[in-house]
């Protein structure tokens, strides 16, 4: 039997600041499934505002984020825009490709590999 990755670690380029001053920079995004696009389009906040799917959208599959206790739409709210649009990148990637990894050359040598996206962030 094929395992499915469900679950992928990333790092934020920047992390998330909560209100006691604490940096969350390391968390998890899981695939998303059809409710988890569906059931944003009923949001008002989404209906109101499209641009606001994004944020409704990730709070469902972002899972873990530091040591926060729950990830909810004041978190992703609040990300500096670099967070987010990393987000965003790994969101696509994992659910239209099925993975962080993604392709580069070199341009010094040209050489081409893989690089993982998840990392990209930096290291905690």
């Amino acid at each position: 039997m094929v395992g499915l990755q469900t679950e992928f670690e990333f790092t934020l380029p920047r992390g998330y600041i909560d209100q006691d001053g604490n940096l969350h920079k390391t968390g998890v995004m899981r695939l998303a499934t059809a409710m988890d696009e569906i059931i944003p389009l009923q949001d008002r906040r989404v209906r109101d505002n499209q641009a606001y799917l994004v944020i409704v959208l990730l709070s469902r599959v972002v899972t873990k984020l530091g040591t926060l206790p729950a990830i909810n739409t004041g978190v992703i709210e609040n990300l500096f825009a670099a967070d987010l649009a990393y987000l965003q990148e790994m969101y696509r990637r994992i659910n239209e490709e099925g993975t962080t990894l993604f392709p580069v050359t070199c341009p010094e040598c040209q050489q081409q590999f893989d690089m993982d996206l998840a990392n990209l962030g930096g290291v905690s």
